[in-house]
């Protein structure tokens, strides 16, 4: 590879790469609790349009923001980094935290997620949290750790969020992975990647968030690190090499060798919290030698220096290697794996020397906002104090003293005292008191500065809102929402003082992918969410933090309805009153689409009005909100409008939008319609001996079975079956398997439901029709 070439490849990444800031990925939600905003503040070049590019001022690069930075800022944000931690469920996320903030002098003792002291881990700090033994809140805190740099000791400050695994409580990974830099993804070594795994990696790279992968639980019986890695290289598809090997394995795990730095490193002391450096075991040079080509080699594909460095047949020098890693992490094409056993005290301190070497402190992350007085032009949002303000509140609480508003800062200075905006509503407050938080600890501050993360309270806003100083008018784009799956019917046992509704509007605010509505028909309040897991501890939470306990009905499975075949569209609104009467004729098609709803015009000559062609749509959009079949939302409906007629005093909007109604209700009986329901992913993990139980119970649920991965001592299913054959599944999984299987579902797709299914759905919803005449 030739000097010219190469001084050529940075420009030519940053043409392509992720700065080609260029298109906002639209995923825009309309539910009442969440703010209409775009998604996505962090840019691929897959999405970008030439016209964004025309429009838009050209964004600064990292170079050039870098260099922008004044040495206050330059030598603070250097030593900062804002991670997260993220995986499958019982992968040993809070665990691994828990060490973290031990080793890091945070906290003085160490208490385990189900220790029998009845303690707790620090991060779950609510009683549900230790009860059920998982995380259902992402948990915020901070923590320097001092490491060794040339001999000198430098001193890092990290920003921390712990997540859940469960896919239940989908937006706290999405909230914190959102406003992170960087994250450190825990996998197995026993089960390896699995399908939360896959989520929590889908999820990543939405956000163009870097990451070191930790292999923990290396001291259980079956460990296998080579397996796990060679799963993130297939199943995730991202390449990925060990920097470690481990010194033994199982029981006789006693630390790593760093194959970077070739030094071998042991864990001594009571809780595993002196590193020693011991001679390389003899043993193990082989696969050290053997690890090491591997790791070359698959930097030699990702980066170019090393590349070259390779086909001249050289050794790279471990520094070398070290800037390689760090250049290929942070450009989103390589992860390095460390491995050991947070549980065991085993090799936890050198991943927080990783996270300090391989991941962007906030000056490397491109973070873009859409200015809001050039038509959500984007814009660079460039983490330096002598800026005007702009910060994002990323995640709602509700605190002792009242709603605690979590804020990352991405430009400028959050100081206490002074009066911040709401770009969304435009409401000013005056920030009475500023916080950084410890789990559900808090440490006062009087002002926070650009790449940070902090607290504060008296703040009225939604989930996903962007502020600033009022000099200029900025939104961040906020975070992607599910929808939600699984609604159930809830109402107060007894007579409550308002407690109810309070817990139903907190709940909506902290929670988007939690929403709450009054059907008029039956007179019930609905609830909906993300699984039945997520729905049911929301229920034990309105129980404990406001005293009123619920009945809740049968879980409601969110139907869609659709059309197969095309049918015309000839329908005549008219209705003769004293005075002006309703004239309206629409004549089209009516067709299936792919996934959503579409009207469109075809109309010429000026036969109808735009105001009446936009009444129609109108009709046709509030039709699709309550289809004729079951009265459920119409998904995969194309009106086409071709021809109509007008009269001169009696039409008007309301005939044409009545006209649309109708007259969609009326061809869509004719276009063979059907009821389509959601199919789940589904993953089951159990012991091996319960492989034919779980197989046969999947088939009774008339599951489509899509792959099995069978390990050493235990098994993952993985399945598409309906939601509505999904009810109760918990129990009769802890039936087949005596407790010893776990599943996730995650909503893929929706299909035709059974014709069974169909007969019976509609027959309900016309005895209830008759019911109500």
């Amino acid at each position: 590879m030739s000097g010219s070439l190469r001084a050529l490849l940075p420009a030519a990444r940053r043409a392509l790469g992720r700065s080609a800031a260029c298109t906002i990925n639209a995923h825009v939600s309309l539910k009442p609790s969440i703010p209409l905003q775009l998604h996505f503040a962090r840019y691929s070049s897959s999405e970008a349009t030439a016209e964004a590019e025309e429009e838009a001022e050209p964004l600064q690069s990292l170079e050039s923001i870098k260099a922008g930075l004044s040495s206050e800022d330059a030598a603070r944000l250097k030593y900062m980094r804002n991670i997260g931690i993220s995986a499958h469920i019982d992968s040993g996320k809070t665990t691994f935290t828990e060490r973290v903030l031990y080793y890091t002098g945070r906290i003085k003792a160490i208490h385990e997620v189900r220790g029998k002291d009845n303690v707790g881990a620090k991060m779950d700090s609510m009683d549900l949290e230790r009860e059920k033994g998982i995380t259902i809140q992402s948990a915020a805190t901070y923590c320097d750790w001092d490491k060794v740099e040339n001999g000198e000791l430098k001193k890092y400050h990290f920003n921390l969020i712990d997540t859940p695994g469960h896919i239940d409580f989908t937006i706290e990974v999405e909230r914190a992975l959102r406003v992170l830099d960087g994250a450190v993804l825990v996998v197995c070594a026993v089960s390896g990647v699995q399908s939360q795994t896959i989520t929590v990696d889908r999820q990543m790279r939405r956000y163009n968030v870097p990451r070191i992968t930790f292999i923990n639980k290396m001291d259980r019986m079956g460990a296998n690190p080579w397996k796990a890695i060679e799963q993130v290289n297939t199943k995730l598809k991202m390449p990925a090499a060990a920097l470690q090997v481990p010194i033994g394995m199982e029981n006789n795990l006693e630390g790593v060798v760093d194959i970077v730095n070739m030094k071998a490193l042991y864990n001594e002391g009571a809780r595993g919290e002196n590193i020693v450096e011991k001679p390389i075991p003899e043993e193990l040079k082989d696969i050290i030698e053997e690890k090491r080509a591997v790791l070359i080699e698959t930097l030699a594909d990702v980066d170019d220096e090393i590349a070259e460095i390779y086909l001249n047949e050289e050794i790279p020098t471990a520094q070398q290697m070290i800037d390689a890693i760090r250049r290929a992490t942070i450009a989103l094409k390589f992860t390095p794996v460390l491995m050991g056993s947070a549980l065991a005290n085993r090799s936890v301190q050198p991943v927080l020397d990783a996270v300090c070497d391989y991941l962007p402190n906030p000056s490397e992350v491109e973070n873009v906002g859409l200015d809001l007085t050039k038509n959500e032009a984007p814009v660079s949002l460039p983490p330096y104090s002598n800026l005007p303000f702009v910060g994002l509140a990323f995640k709602l609480e509700e605190g002792r003293f009242g709603q605690l508003t979590y804020v990352r800062v991405y430009q400028g200075v959050i100081k206490k005292g002074m009066t911040i905006v709401n770009t969304r509503t435009g409401k000013k407050t005056k920030l009475a008191r500023l916080a950084r938080m410890h789990s559900d600890e808090m440490e006062d501050v009087s002002e926070v500065n650009a790449g940070e993360i902090c607290a504060t309270f008296g703040v009225e806003c939604s989930s996903g809102d962007t502020f600033t100083d009022g000099q200029v008018s900025v939104a961040l784009s906020s975070m992607f929402v599910p929808e939600p799956v699984i609604s159930l019917s809830i109402a107060p046992k007894s007579r409550d003082n308002g407690n109810f509704s309070k817990a139903m509007n907190r709940f909506q605010k902290e929670d988007p992918t939690f929403t709450v509505k009054f059907d008029s028909e039956s007179k019930e309040t609905i609830i909906s969410g993300m699984g039945e897991l997520h729905l049911e501890i929301y229920v034990e939470r309105i129980k404990r933090e406001y005293n009123v306990e619920c009945i809740t009905g049968q879980p409601q499975v969110a139907y869609r309805e659709s059309l197969l075949t095309a049918a015309p569209l000839n329908y005549t609104h008219k209705r003769q009153t004293g005075g002006a009467g309703q004239f309206a004729k629409i004549v089209g098609d009516l067709k299936p689409s792919k996934d959503q709803n579409i009207f469109e015009s075809n109309v010429v000559g000026g036969k109808i009005s735009e105001k009446f062609l936009a009444a129609v749509d109108k009709g046709f959009q509030e039709a699709c909100e309550k289809g004729p079949l079951i009265g459920h939302k119409v998904l995969g409906a194309h009106m086409i409008v071709n021809d109509g007629q007008t009269h001169l005093v009696d039409s008007s909007e309301l005939a044409f939008r009545t006209a649309g109604y109708y007259g969609f209700r009326e061809s869509f009986m004719k276009a063979n319609p059907v009821v389509l329901e959601p199919i789940m992913d589904v993953a089951i993990t159990a012991p091996i001996e319960f492989q034919g139980s779980i197989i046969g119970l999947m088939n009774k649920k008339n599951a489509l079975i899509t792959d099995t991965d069978i390990g050493t001592d235990e098994f993952t299913l993985h399945a598409e079956c309906s939601l509505n054959e999904m009810f109760g599944f918990a129990t009769l999984l802890r039936a087949n398997t005596q407790g010893k299987g776990e599943f996730t579902l995650e909503f893929k797709h929706y299909a035709q439901a059974s014709p069974q299914l169909q007969k019976q759905l509609i027959a309900d919803f016309q005895k209830k029709e008759r019911a109500k005449q």
